[in-house]
């Protein structure tokens, strides 16, 4: 997907609201104390210097005023806590800075710092790296008291690196450790306060703790679980505030938002009086969506075909969701999948009111239809000069009145197979939400009878000609599966060379099941398809059922069930699948219909149908297929099926007349080639009567 500049999200700063002060009140606060602080630290090492060389008569107080400090130290210490926005730390977490200046006149301490004065950078530089002995460091709260919670002064002592009792200490040391007490997230504010004592220099980190979580209040998260909030809430309950554990809950929540792909993040968080949280979390809601048709050579937008709501229908983003990424691509692949489009594309767009995005769908349409020819390979001729070949011409429109109906007519034709198909698909019928198909089929088709009643020892031939038409119903039962319900009309028999109509084989075997030249039948027919990622490889599951309705008397009346299944499995470069189907059919049934085993998609080693036919069946198969070079695989495969003792319950016993075995298995190995056409496939099989022979197949076995 294109990526969009035009929307963004702004996260705002951090906010702590103080109960009775404003926040500009509170840091000229802590500036003032500060100061008073960093002076006295210094005023106490100079002091403490000039007693070591003239101790006075009298022992000195350890409390000095603040006007005879700005007259002894020619330096400002500053520690001043800011709420700012990082990029290299947490937005949550309250940085502290301390400063060297010096003041101008002693006013300068009410008035707030200035910038250091040109040549004054030698004399800061010496006072930053002057170390002053420490003989005790204490943890108090803004008064000067003990914390009431033991807990906090722990976290605050044990977030300390360089200050330690009897240690000698320079500024830049006090600082980053007034850092480390600020970064531990139990506290809002932090400023460092000397006292001389006659112990010698004591170094109290006077702090704030955060508040008492006791509510949370969260609004703009609509698709955001409240589960999810109770759950990374739940401990806090009655704890301080951290506020390093409260920006890891923020980037969970962003983090929920960018695994499904939604444009949602936490764009702000306030601290109110009583310990409630207020998170304000920001989704970009879907304003419109528009479909924009694109010309295939310039790009420019142009007039499409395809009517608007036919595309978005197809879509599930729809106005008022939050914008989700990943739900975009899928709506994007399946009007890919229309087989309308050339290129397909969503671009969000900021929307006129805050919060919200509208969704341009750039498409490119194909040609709508035209003629085409082509071949392939028919398996039920396994014999001749131009054994299976077949040939094709057809006209296809893929986008009829724009609504992305589809009509395809076209004809086949080889040495015996002939197939004339009128085939017309509306893929989701108009006014349903259950994304319905419908297919009308009329079909005139003429497949030879070799599968059941081939050998013929007069080596003459039969066709099966069929004249069906019908209509299907097909739709998404739930993820990855689907179903299938048709009714079709059949009429059926078999004819010789000369297309003259027969009701029995070389053998007297009957050819149809009500003794006429033809069988006439009604199916009702349903089917459930279970595909797993849609590779080859990947697992499948298929019901059949067909059902023969006798509404006129001499209407066939049977029941046939059939089934499909398999399972790829990955072993380091190579892919093990397996396979089985099986099936039964009951009642009275064309003979030709049996179901026919033996041949390239059934037992590889045997000729189409050699193995049997029979009223039940099962086939097993493995493959073992492994890379060898760019398209080209190698594979190696093992194949058998069973007729299940059912071949003489099929009128006229047609395997048994021709020594079908009824149970064989195949082996062999081969080749398959990736190509436009699909997988080439050129296999060379034995088979359990020592015989050997080649099959060739385009696309995956059935």
């Amino acid at each position: 997907m294109p990526r969009n500049d035009g929307v963004s999200f702004t996260s705002s700063s951090f906010k702590i609201p103080t109960p009775n002060h404003s926040l500009s009140q509170t840091l000229a606060s802590h500036l003032f104390r500060a100061r008073h602080s960093a002076f006295q630290l210094i005023h106490s090492l100079r002091n403490r210097s000039n007693f070591s060389r003239n101790p006075p008569a009298a022992s000195t107080h350890s409390a000095f005023g603040i006007h005879s400090l700005f007259r002894s130290s020619p330096l400002l210490c500053c520690a001043s806590l800011s709420l700012t926005d990082s990029l290299s730390k947490s937005p949550l977490l309250c940085s502290a800075s301390l400063s060297l200046s010096q003041p101008s006149s002693p006013d300068s301490a009410q008035s707030g710092p200035e910038a250091p004065q040109k040549g004054q950078s030698t004399t800061a530089g010496r006072y930053d790296e002057e170390r002053v002995l420490i003989s005790e460091v204490l943890v108090r709260n803004k008064d000067g008291e003990e914390l009431e919670r033991k807990d906090l002064e722990m976290e605050a002592l044990t977030a300390l690196k360089a200050c330690r009792a009897n240690s000698a200490l320079t500024v830049r040391e006090v600082q980053e450790d007034v850092h480390r007490i600020i970064d531990s997230g139990y506290f809002s504010s932090c400023m460092p306060v000397a006292v001389d004592t006659r112990d010698g220099i004591r170094l109290v980190f006077q702090v704030e703790p955060n508040q008492e979580f006791h509510g949370l209040v969260c609004e703009g998260a609509n698709v955001l679980p409240s589960k999810f909030l109770e759950d990374a809430f739940r401990d806090a309950h009655g704890k301080v505030v951290n506020l390093k554990r409260l920006d890891e809950v923020i980037n969970s929540i962003n983090g929920w938002y960018m695994e499904r792909g939604l444009f949602g993040l936490v764009s702000g968080v306030d601290i109110f009086s009583g310990g409630i949280i207020k998170l304000q979390v920001a989704e970009a809601e879907v304003n419109n969506v528009s479909i924009r048709f694109l010309d295939r050579k310039t790009g420019e937008p142009t007039k499409g075909k395809t009517k608007p709501e036919t595309i978005l229908r197809q879509l599930t983003t729809k106005k008022g969701q939050v914008y989700s990424m990943l739900q975009g691509k899928r709506d994007v692949d399946t009007v890919s999948t229309m087989g309308l489009m050339a290129d397909v594309s969503i671009i969000p767009q900021p929307a006129g009111d805050a919060g919200k995005v509208d969704l341009i769908m750039n498409v490119v349409e194909r040609p709508s239809g035209g003629f085409s020819a082509g071949g392939g390979i028919s398996s039920g001729i396994t014999s001749g000069p131009l054994s299976g070949l077949i040939g094709s011409f057809a006209y296809s429109h893929r986008n009829l009145f724009g609504r992305n109906q589809k009509l395809n007519i076209s004809l086949e034709r080889g040495q015996i197979d002939s197939i004339f198909r009128i085939n017309y698909t509306d893929p989701w019928i108009e006014g349903d939400d259950k994304r319905t198909s419908r297919t009308i089929i009329v079909q005139n088709s003429r497949t030879p009878g070799t599968l059941v009643h081939g050998n013929q020892h007069d080596n003459s031939s039969l066709s099966i000609g069929r004249v069906t038409a019908g209509i299907e119903f097909s739709r998404p039962l739930r993820p990855k599966w689907s179903g299938t319900a048709g009714l079709i009309f059949q009429h059926a028999g078999a004819r010789d060379e000369k297309g003259n109509p027969i009701i029995k084989d070389f053998y007297g075997s009957p050819l149809t099941a009500s003794g006429k030249p033809y069988d006439d039948m009604l199916v009702a027919k349903f089917e459930s398809v279970y595909t797993g990622s849609g590779d080859q490889g990947s697992s499948m599951f298929a019901f059949n059922m067909e059902q023969g309705l006798p509404i006129m008397p001499e209407w066939l009346f049977f029941n046939r069930v059939n089934a499909r299944a398999r399972k790829g499995v990955e072993i380091g470069p190579t892919r093990l699948l397996l396979s089985l189907s099986g099936g039964h059919v009951v009642g009275n049934f064309s003979p030709h219909e049996a179901f026919a085993i033996g041949g390239t998609n059934s037992v590889r080693g045997y000729e189409e149908g050699a193995v049997g036919s029979g009223r039940s069946y099962v086939v097993g198969s493995s493959e073992v297929s492994f890379p060898m070079l760019g398209p080209v695989e190698g594979v190696i495969f093992a194949d058998y099926g069973h007729d299940l003792w059912s071949g003489p319950n099929v009128p006229g016993d047609p395997a048994g007349a021709r020594y079908k075995p009824g149970s064989g298995y195949g082996y062999g190995f081969g080749i398959r080639v990736d190509s436009p056409l699909g997988p080439l496939r050129l296999e060379y099989a034995f088979n359990d009567r020592h015989a050997k022979r080649f099959h060739f197949g385009v696309g995956h076995r059935n």
